[in-house]
């Protein structure tokens, strides 16, 4: 599944192409993903122009000036920018059109959403309970120090939960962890002021890491342009079972958390 990363690239993408421009019409191939997309998208968007592209969590909005349209990837879900006479394909269900150039949502196994939020409107549900968003700066580790006091769940469950923090999933928690030399199943509580220092520190400098490479190549995700992402040529830890800890040499170990695969080194990452 895209994550913060993927969904930032994207949004990058779309911002410098698009932005301050027209929608000239909207065609959908494909109402029904995880969420219908809105009957009347089409009259809400044709003659507005784009004025803002930004990201919460995991989520595009698009800022029309009367609203937003608030889009997910789901699993398999992209955006491009391809030439108007650029024909369809088979999973390729949502066209908003700008004049020569389209914003085309592919999506093959139709888990991701396209809704509107009219502006002024209470935010839904999607988005009413999301945590800090860990690129901003009121995420740091005295913040992450008073969060996880008396949370005896595994620290990697807590930065994975988007009601405290949104955006952490399982590639960059994993990364995450052991560039801060923190076992996946510690107890959150027992974090130190230190080590939740350091582990902020670290979650913020992978997600940087991982936008400036353009995300990871997972399955289907790609960028706007059509390219896929890097970050995963760097990983330290994600999907290495059984190959040498890039800092010690020992055998990278797979464990299940929360029905989740967690790579970790047992020399690097103790508890």
């Amino acid at each position: 599944m895209p994550e913060l990363p993927e969904v930032e690239t994207t949004a990058r993408g779309i911002a410098p192409h698009l932005t301050g421009a027209r929608v000239s019409g909207v065609s959908v191939r494909q109402p029904r993903l995880r969420l219908p997309v809105p009957n009347d998208i089409a009259d809400t968007l044709r003659g507005r122009v784009l004025q803002q592209v930004r990201r919460r969590a995991k989520y595009l909005l698009l800022d029309f000036g009367h609203g937003d349209l608030l889009i997910h990837l789901g699993m398999s879900g992209s955006l491009r920018i391809v030439d108007i006479g650029k024909s369809p394909n088979l999973h390729d269900h949502v066209d908003i059109e700008f004049g020569d150039r389209i914003l085309r949502y592919r999506d093959p196994r139709r888990f991701g959403l396209i809704t509107w939020m009219p502006k002024d409107s209470a935010p839904p549900a999607l988005l009413a309970h999301l945590g800090i968003e860990p690129l901003e700066e009121t995420f740091d580790g005295v913040w992450l120090h008073r969060a996880t006091r008396h949370i005896k769940r595994p620290i990697k469950t807590f930065i994975m939960d988007s009601h405290q923090i949104v955006g952490v999933g399982n590639i960059y928690a994993s990364e995450s962890l052991f560039r801060a030399r923190i076992h996946p199943l510690t107890e959150a509580g027992r974090l130190g002021p230190k080590r939740c220092q350091r582990l902020a520190e670290e979650i913020r400098a992978t997600l940087t890491e991982a936008i400036a490479a353009g995300g990871s190549s997972l399955r289907d995700f790609v960028g706007t342009d059509g390219a896929p992402g890097y970050f995963q040529q760097q990983y330290f830890a994600y999907a290495r079972e059984g190959e040498p800890c890039r800092t010690c040499g020992r055998p990278i170990q797979r464990h299940v958390i929360a029905q989740r695969s967690t790579f970790l080194c047992p020399a690097c990452q103790r508890r």
